[in-house]
């Protein structure tokens, strides 16, 4: 191994890929990726573009697939609607989305940053795409860059850059109706900036970072402003799965010369062409071992894989593997630790699944007024007055109905039977009037529940005060 490879080796965890030695940004110009996984992860990409740009569009019952309104608090998971009331649901939900990251990067490392995560899909699979086919490969790029500003370096920069303009405002408008919905969105679109100021700003501040982000600040999300990458390092173990350099097959590096037989020579397969490192978006040197800045993308696999091909020797000298599959040939299994993650995700999906059957498709409260007093009738009976308010949680209108259970105390609704529109809350007041004989001391716990038609949707429990 040369004197350079070794300091490679000695001083690659001391600085980031990304920056030169005196602080400036170092741009990266990764070749364009070709092989057998770059061909499943368009495939992937394809797929959940088309689940994102589609979302909006998509109705259930009336309402859209996903959207998470912050400004109303109102959030719609497929199709059905939960509201702050809710909130715990939420927070399983997200409990068990971060247990799921932390189980998947246990055992498959960053296989998410990799195939799934959309600041991965637009840089690679989008913007990068549009990028080579405008400028060419990573030389070319690099040359355009440094030569001055003629008429071609300046009628692709325009290109190049409108394209990006305006799939940014594409993807901010998408992500507006993932939070408005996509009829609001609509309004918005269509008319004019003066009347709706808010949501013009709003469109033209996300579609700048957007365009800043896949433009300029590129793959400095995954290496600065990601938490995840950070994590990595705390979940990884030398069990877990990366993409993993075969040092115990490669090393000794040494470049390639027709028909030596390397084994007797005593060069490892890896023939030091460098095409790992070209073809890396973050610029990393796969042979250095597992790094903050690896994504896990595969684009290593691929050019180390055609390498292999043209100088006859057996693929995988990248892959995905564990430490110790490398370093000890050990085979792949469950560790005390996974199994223990995959038993609280377990648990924690099996509770989601039994709240969400349970949810009450209302969310009721039956209060006495605050300020009154209990009313002595005429005929001796006693009377409450009482305030409720009812939120339809459901995709459909309801006609609501109160009844007492477990007395014969009598119920009247003040005013009309309420129609609660989906999606809204009715407030109204009723009275209670109870007969001396059923109250128990001065204070009288009764159950008040709530009909649709025949169908009880919630039962609620208030207190019906009385002479001591």
């Amino acid at each position: 191994m040369s004197t350079e490879q070794n300091q490679n080796q000695e001083s690659f965890r001391d600085h980031i890929a990304t920056i030169e030695s005196d602080g400036r940004r170092h741009w990266i110009y990764p070749k364009k990726p070709k092989g057998k996984f770059y061909k499943w992860r368009t495939y992937v990409s394809w797929g959940l573009l088309l689940f994102l740009f589609a979302g909006p569009f998509i109705m259930i019952e009336g309402e859209p697939l996903l959207m998470i309104n912050i400004f109303d608090r109102k959030f719609v998971i497929f199709g059905q609607i939960f509201w702050p009331q809710d909130f715990y649901l939420f927070v399983i939900a997200m409990l068990m989305l971060i247990l799921f990251i932390i189980l998947f990067t246990v055992v498959y490392g960053r296989i998410f940053c990799g195939w799934v995560c959309p600041q991965t899909i637009f840089m690679e699979m989008v913007f990068r795409k549009i990028e080579y086919w405008i400028e060419g490969d990573y030389k070319k790029q690099e040359k355009l860059d440094k030569m001055p500003w003629t008429s071609e370096k300046i009628r692709k920069k325009v290109l190049k850059n409108g394209i990006f303009i305006l799939i940014s405002v594409f993807i901010a408008h998408t992500f507006l109706a993932y939070i408005i919905g996509i009829k609001q969105t609509g309004e918005i679109i269509t008319s004019a900036p003066t009347e709706n100021a808010a949501g013009f700003a709003a469109m033209i501040i996300f579609s700048g970072l957007f365009y800043g982000v896949f433009a300029r600040f590129r793959e400095q999300v995954c290496i600065i402003a990601c938490p995840y990458g950070r994590l990595q390092g705390v979940l990884l173990d030398n069990k877990s799965i990366v993409v993993a350099y075969d040092f115990k097959r490669g090393e000794p590096r040494e470049s390639f010369r027709k028909s030596e037989n390397r084994r007797e020579l005593g060069k490892g397969d890896c023939v030091d062409c460098g095409l790992c490192v070209d073809v890396c978006p973050t610029g990393i040197d796969i042979r250095n071992g597992t790094q903050l800045e690896c994504i896990n993308c595969t684009a290593c696999i691929d050019a180390c894989d055609s390498v292999m091909d043209r100088v006859g020797l057996p693929r995988g000298l990248v892959r995905y593997a564990s430490e110790d599959e490398i370093e000890k040939g050990t085979k792949f299994k469950f560790t005390g630790r996974m199994v223990a993650y995959t038993a609280v995700l377990g648990i924690l999906v099996s509770a989601f699944l039994v709240l969400l059957t349970v949810r009450s498709p209302i969310d009721a409260t039956v209060l006495r007024s605050q300020g009154t007093l209990f009313q002595e009738l005429e005929n001796g009976k006693i009377q409450n007055l009482y305030s409720y308010k009812v939120m339809n949680k459901t995709n459909k209108d309801i006609i609501v109905q109160f009844k007492l259970e477990e007395t014969d105390a009598e119920l009247k609704l003040i005013g009309n039977v309420p129609m609660i529109p989906k999606g809204s809350s009715m407030e109204g007041a009723l009275m209670i009037i109870m007969d001396k004989s059923e109250l128990d001391g001065y204070k009288t716990e009764v159950r008040v529940s709530i009909y649709d038609g025949e169908e009880r949707l919630e039962s609620v429990k208030t207190t019906f005060i009385g002479p001591m």
